[in-house]
């Protein structure tokens, strides 16, 4: 009963970690949440009024939701610096309430200095976020000269509270942090591993739904290891240590994904293609049953099964256990494998690699296991992976080149949200003047965390549609609540909590909650109406239209020209990891291959982001939309292989039983280049580009090994990364308009 007990609050947690991993969202949800009711905790009894409860609450959601540094330290830094900023913000604010033309200059100049800000970084942003933050909730509860005392009181209360809340209630070191994300990493892996499991098993009518499922897991894994490596730094005692979870995080990754593939594989009568992981939507090849013995394809889906038990079970020790890791171990021998068709072989050899990946990431994680029940396999997987371990040497990266002038993104930005909020206050004023300042919010607000016209557009939109819907939540609630003052604050206090909770998720569901919220608190303030709900989503439209307009006509970064950039960089990363995975490979020295390919799923995810406008379901072009969408995977599959290339070549200098083949580097020279190539053509659309074709990679290495045996299971390994990898950049240069020369005769 205890036992079954366990297991099932660990799959409860295991949920919960896997579907917000660090509890990231939690955190800030709770965070908001409990420094605005202390807050009012403390000015009911102050006795403060209404209008100062509610003043109260929205300082202390600014002073919490704008820090973002991750050490606590620094945090404190952070929040002892606010408080002077968000008094001398509101004081101006009040001082200037009834001087229209200097307030909305000095509100324009605000602006400018909070956006201009980010480039100073984490807190920059913080202190420019608080400032604006403060002012505005000057503007919304109408504070005059009168009122500054209290006001500025309130706003004390509220940064103390949050500071109370940040660091006694619900605190979050970084370490914490990266333990969550660990647990969330496992637990994601657990789930890939179960949707493998459902595609294995799925008939022909459910292989499409299996496989969707198999994409999600694949994607949201790579989410969590890519949300890891950026708390490494701060979330471990030393450099080595980072690396080493760095290393292991990626080695289990790419070991998940590759399973995938292989038991896609092995189920499809034509092979399947590693696009076909990557692309949403994309059919499933026709399947059948698994080749060779039914017994093989039982002892598959129990050794399937077992991998997932591992994953979920790594912190636990145990007889049974060691005996099912030794099993799976194992099959990274030739000698253990089953009898079997090849395709089903191989999916036995993924599972091999998957449990030592599994292995490494426990020991990396949990440190020293016991080795008593090893088996002579598993002995040697732990001597490959303490060996990966003594031979990490971090190194430092190079600082990369900063833009001056206009050409800084913080400057452009400034410049542009300056003028859309000047559009906006003559607009907003036209409107309504006393609540303009909701076109000047929202044209804010679309501006943070964009870089072109397009994702302006957008978020926007969505801002808007978010609005529409949470003006009749509004209109519902305020009926409700009526004039029940705490009634109204409860309801308040669950909205934010689900505002915060699911702005990762959805701007729109944020928008919605943030609607739904104002209503309430127009209803504590007794300024509650319809006709002030519907001005609401006048101001919204007009403020999104004002920063469209901006971000179009002032120093404007244009969709296409921005989604070229982010493309040409990650066009760059890919070949240098090519490169400089393929020159370890071929016996050259060894390279920070690990840092190249994490820069390089960065750089993916920063174009995957931009592309959003393109690949929106409302636009209106279809074509453009499916190219779009098309590229994106085809570089998703480039930046797999090259991940698994780089993941090879790293166990090069630890692994005796691996040597490097001199003929890859000549082999590979065309891929490399046609990759270099596109990234000109991208450039440069006038740039004489023509992407070459000719034998596949492997005949070339048949044809320069006169004498010689053909090649190690390795090196078939690594020559099928680069076969798809070198089909996957010619496949590239057709939607991207490169011309493909025809192979010589």
């Amino acid at each position: 009963m205890r036992t079954a007990g366990r297991s099932v609050r660990a799959r409860l947690k295991d949920r919960v970690a896997a579907s917000d991993p660090g509890l990231l969202r939690l955190t800030a949800g709770l965070r908001t949440v409990g420094a605005i009711a202390l807050t009012l905790a403390v000015l009911t009894v102050l006795r403060s009024d209404v209008t100062h409860l509610v003043a109260g609450a929205m300082a202390a959601m600014a002073a919490t939701f704008a820090i973002r540094e991750k050490q606590p330290a620094a945090q404190a830094v952070t929040l002892a610096l606010g408080l002077p900023v968000a008094l001398a913000s509101v004081s101006l604010a009040a001082v200037l309430h009834t001087r229209v033309v200097v307030g909305d200059v000095f509100f324009v100049v605000l602006i400018f200095c909070a956006v201009y800000g980010r480039r100073f970084g984490d807190r920059g942003t913080a202190l420019g976020l608080i400032a604006f933050q403060v002012y505005f909730l000057s503007l919304f509860v109408g504070a005059g000269p009168s009122a500054l005392p209290e006001l500025c009181g309130a706003v004390a209360v509220a940064f103390v509270c949050s500071a109370v809340v940040r660091f006694a209630v619900v605190p979050a070191t970084p370490a914490r942090v990266l333990l969550g994300l660990r647990r969330a990493f496992r637990a994601r892996l657990a789930q890939l591993v179960t949707a493998q499991i459902d595609l294995l098993d799925a008939g022909p009518d459910e292989v499409d739904k299996a496989l969707e499922a198999v994409r999600d897991g694949t994607a949201r894994l790579h989410e969590t290891a890519m949300m890891i490596q950026g708390r490494l730094e701060e979330g471990t005692p030393d450099e080595s240590v980072a690396r080493l979870v760095q290393r292991r995080i990626a080695d289990a990754e790419i070991a998940a994904e590759r399973l995938g593939l292989l038991v896609l594989s092995a189920r499809s009568a034509e092979g399947a293609d590693t696009l076909t992981l990557h692309l949403p939507g994309a059919p499933a090849p026709s399947v059948g049953r698994l080749p060779g013995p039914d017994q093989a394809t039982g002892t598959l889906r129990r050794d399937l099964m077992a991998l997932r038990m591992l994953v979920e079970r790594a912190g636990d020790a145990g007889t049974g256990l060691s005996q099912v890791r030794n099993r799976l171990l194992g099959y990274r021998e030739e000698e253990n494998l089953p009898p079997a068709a090849r395709p089903v072989q191989d999916v036995f050899r993924g599972v091999g690699e998957a449990a030592r990946a599994v292995l490494g990431l426990r020991i990396a994680l949990d440190g020293p296991q016991d080795e008593s029940d090893d088996t002579p396999a598993t002995a040697r997987s732990r001597e490959e992976l303490d060996a990966e371990d003594a031979a990490i040497d971090a190194e430092e990266s190079e600082p990369e080149e900063e833009r001056t002038g206009l050409r800084r993104p913080t400057t452009r930005a400034a410049v542009q949200v300056s003028v859309g909020s000047t559009l906006a206050i003559v607009g907003g004023e036209l409107l309504s003047a006393q609540r303009w300042y909701w076109a000047v919010l929202t044209c804010w607000i679309v501006f943070l965390n964009t870089a072109s016209t397009g994702e302006i557009l957008v978020k926007g939109y969505r801002r808007l549609l978010g609005t529409v819907f949470g003006v009749v939540a509004g209109i519902v609630l305020a009926g409700l609540v009526g004039r029940h003052t705490w009634t109204a604050f409860a309801l308040v206090l669950l909205l934010i909590f689900a505002m915060f909770y699911t702005a990762p998720l959805s701007y729109t569901l944020m928008s919605f909650f943030v609607t739904a919220m104002l209503g309430l608190l127009y209803t504590l303030l007794h300024t509650y109406s319809l006709d002030v709900l519907v001005l609401r989503v006048e101001e919204t439209a007009l403020g999104a239209a004002c920063g469209v307009v901006a971000a179009a006509l002032v120093l404007p970064v244009n969709t296409d020209r921005r989604t070229n950039e982010l493309l040409g960089t990650v066009l760059e990363r890919l070949a240098d990891v090519t490169d400089a995975a393929v020159g370890q490979l071929s016996g050259g020295p060894a390279d920070d291959l690990l840092d190249r390919a994490r820069d390089l799923d960065q750089a993916l995810a920063d174009l995957r982001a931009a592309t959003q406008p393109l690949t929106h379901p409302v636009t209106p072009l279809r074509a453009r939309r499916s190219t779009a969408r098309y590229v994106v995977a085809l570089l998703e599959t480039c930046a797999y292989h090259a991940r698994s290339l780089a993941a090879t070549a790293e166990l090069l200098p630890t692994h005796p039983s691996i040597a490097a083949d001199p003929r890859l580097r000549g082999a590979t020279r065309r891929t490399v280049r046609n990759i270099r190539t596109i990234a000109e053509r991208v450039a440069d659309e006038d740039a004489a580009a023509v992407v070459t074709t000719g034998p596949s990679i492997a005949s070339l290495l048949e044809s320069d090994a006169s004498g010689t045996s053909r090649y190690g299971r390795i090196t078939d390994r690594v020559l099928r990364h680069l076969e798809r990898l070198d089909e996957a950049v010619v496949g590239l240069a057709r939607p991207l308009k490169v011309p493909v020369a025809a192979p010589r005769g």
